[in-house]
């Protein structure tokens, strides 16, 4: 291996070009990386959902209807025409109004007002639309275009369209606010002005390339694309720290230049292989994942934090050599104060933090477990935002409604009619659109119209369109997907098939929480078996994954104490997430206990531990805290706002327990740890007295 650093240094311009060629080819390579918004499309394809939505667009040559557009100041002629106008529109697979449902014809008075008031009402026409999903946000504008001024819409196409509009330009936002952030962060935790530079060229590049590689992929999903270059830059910043300081610390001791950056590798070596690959594993366990986003970002997220390894040491000790006495030259007074105050603290503490620690261990775990889940990315815009405005003002003037397809073999009009009567029971339905509820069961196909038959009849299946009075994501929208299965069930067997948000959102959370169990305990076994062989210990890797999940598990409670649902996406990444990237910091602590400790007594040990660690435990956190605080505060997206929340707020509850829990249980339990460690060759402890 010292060869191979010896080789790298040899060649310090060749190493420095192809860095820099392969970062502008991954800046250009990334602008062909597509982006889906789409939850549903991470669903597993053999889901009974994801099956219906494919035979429906089969079949009918549409899927579920997918929004809601209002217009106001309308007559009845005129609504009948701006549907045509939009029926021609690319991308607009259906649309639903009044004239489907009822004869609008005739005297208007023999409509029921529970159907009429669900499409016109007041001058307002409420159109029910199945837009492309391919083709989302340009089809969302050009029917805004054709609507006109006084119109608005809602729905989880217009969702997805918001988001597509919006994210990119608010991660471009918040990394050029988090960049200079974290520019300062590094100025005033280093001794150079000129280090952070290195440091930010360093990840930059890697990020770039990541960027560039995601190519391979075909597309990633906007959860990836928003979060991963923040949580590359946060979480891999930590490594070029380590060695840089490493470098320095020998450089002060009087050892040649490149000598004492071999020496800093070396050294490093370890520590940044380590903590790289438990953040390769957190990440790589969400590959496991049958719900695809996890793959999505799994993937991405290991790339990036192995590129990020490979930078800092190659191309970093490349840098710094090239660039040592411009570092020499701009060196400056610490502009922190040194932690010796604080880690003699940390020892005097250390049993109460450690009681504290045993007696909120237990409620974190049961209140994280307890939340009010969301599984779906409808709603996803939140109070403030032009989506959340004018969903609601679409459900004030025509009421919350929400559309389920029941698509059955044809042929059985009699059954039809039956089903279509247990249907009209279940309390949350409002109306059915069918041919039995149209034409009646009697009426041959042959004696309506070809418009509205292609709508309702295909060569196979006869399809129901039932709307209930549901947000697409409640227990009663759960409830009524049940009922209408169980129904479906009952009269077809396994040959019915059930399609629309709340029926793909059932099985959402279906799919998820499967994931969440075998997914946790994958990256706990994983990242105790790497801890396990490369602290050669059995007691090490005990105390640092339960220290790290208890502070995932006090991260996960804060909602449940502060009553706010959760969304069960975030819920499931974070535990990866805040596992892979945070057990870095009881990686590094630990890891100078046990160097510590073989020349000093516990105390002493565990001061100069805290001491020579927290600099760089809290520079770390610190940059994980303001990158996902910036996306929990920047980001309109809710699904995105929450994920950034909980980054940030697991970056300060890990470093919190790191700093001031875990020296508290490496000096508790130091007979344990010497005892269960392979050659700890730990200082006798000197008996006291008095």
């Amino acid at each position: 291996m010292e060869r191979l650093f010896h080789v790298i240094l040899n060649h310090k311009k060749t190493v420095a070009v192809v860095f820099a060629l392969c970062a502008a080819a991954g800046a250009v390579l990334s602008l062909g990386v597509k982006v889906n918004y789409t939850f549903a499309d991470y669903l597993p394809e053999d889901t009974p959902s994801t099956i219906a939505l494919d035979t429906m667009n089969e079949e009918f040559g549409s899927g579920a209807p997918n929004a809601r557009l209002m217009i106001d100041h309308m007559t009845i002629p005129e609504a009948l025409a701006m549907k045509r106008t939009i029926q021609d529109l690319d991308g607009v697979m259906d649309i639903t109004w009044l004239d489907d449902a009822a004869d609008v014809n005739g005297p208007l008075e023999l409509i029921k007002p529970e159907v009429m008031e669900e499409y016109y009402k007041d001058g307002k026409a409420c159109f029910s639309l199945t837009i492309d999903s391919d083709r989302i946000l340009a089809t969302v504008e050009a029917v805004r275009d054709a609507a006109g001024e006084d119109a608005v819409m809602a729905g989880a196409a217009v969702d997805t369209a918001t988001a597509t509009a919006t994210t990119s330009t608010e991660v471009g936002k918040i990394m050029a606010l988090v960049i200079p952030l974290c520019f300062v962060i590094l100025l005033l935790t280093t001794t150079s002005w000129f280090e952070p530079v290195l440091f930010m060229v360093t990840i930059g590049a890697a990020i770039l390339i990541n960027m560039g590689t995601n190519l391979l992929f075909g597309e990633i999903s906007f959860v990836t694309r928003a979060a991963c270059s923040i949580l590359q830059l946060a979480v891999s910043m930590d490594y070029s720290i380590f060695l840089l300081h490493r470098f320095s610390a020998y450089r002060s001791e009087g050892m040649e230049v490149r000598d004492a950056m071999i020496k800093a590798i070396k050294k490093s070596f370890f520590t940044i292989t380590a903590s790289g690959l438990t953040t390769v594993i957190g990440f790589a366990a969400l590959i496991l994942m049958e719900f695809r986003i996890g793959p999505d970002m799994g993937m991405v997220m290991a790339k990036a934090i192995a590129l990020s390894m490979i930078s800092v040491l190659v191309l970093l000790p490349v840098l710094a050599l090239m660039s040592y006495k411009v570092i020499d030259k701009t060196q400056h007074k610490r502009l922190l104060p040194e932690f010796g105050g604080f880690a003699k603290f940390v020892l005097k503490a250390r049993a109460p933090a450690v009681i504290l620690f045993l007696v909120i261990m237990a409620p974190a775990f049961l209140a994280q477990g307890s939340n009010d889940f969301r599984y779906g990315a409808g709603e996803i815009f939140w109070p403030g935002t032009d989506a959340y405005a004018e969903r609601a003002q679409v459900e004030r003037d025509f009421g919350r409604t929400n559309q389920l397809v029941l698509m059955v073999p044809k042929g059985d009009t009699a059954k039809e009619q039956r089903l279509s009567q247990e249907i009209h029971q279940i309390p949350q339905v409002t109306n059915v659109l069918s041919y039995v509820d149209i034409a009646g069961p009697e009426v041959p196909l042959e004696y309506v119209d070809e418009e509205t038959l292609s709508k309702l009849i295909s060569p196979n299946y006869s399809r129901m369109v039932i709307s209930i009075s549901t947000k697409q994501e409640s227990h009663d929208a759960f409830k009524t997907v049940e009922k209408l299965r169980k129904l479906g069930q009952a009269h077809y067997g396994d040959a019915y098939l059930l399609a629309g948000e709340s029926a793909t959102t059932y099985d959402m959370k279906d799919v998820t929480t499967r994931d969440m169990t075998r997914v946790n305990q994958i990256a706990i076994c994983a990242i105790f078996l790497i801890l396990l062989l490369t602290m050669r210990s059995l007691s090490i890797p005990v105390i640092l994954v339960l220290i790290i999940e208890t502070s995932i598990w006090v991260n996960l409670s804060v909602p449940y104490f502060a009553g706010k649902s959760l969304q069960y996406i975030g819920y499931l990444i974070i535990s990866a997430i805040q596992l892979g990237a945070t057990v870095d910091y009881a990686i590094l602590m630990a890891g100078r206990y046990l160097e510590e400790r073989r020349s000093l007594q516990k105390d002493q040990a565990v001061i100069q531990t805290v001491k020579q660690t927290a600099l760089s435990i809290l520079t770390s956190a610190s940059i994980l805290t303001l990158g996902g605080a910036m996306l929990g505060a920047l980001s309109t997206n809710g699904v995105l706002k929450e994920l950034g929340t909980l980054v940030g707020r697991g970056a300060v509850l890990s470093a919190a327990f790191v700093l001031l829990v875990l020296p508290g249980v490496l000096y508790l339990f130091d007979k344990w740890i010497a005892r269960t460690t392979w050659k700890s060759n730990f200082v006798k402890e000197e008996k006291r007295h008095g």
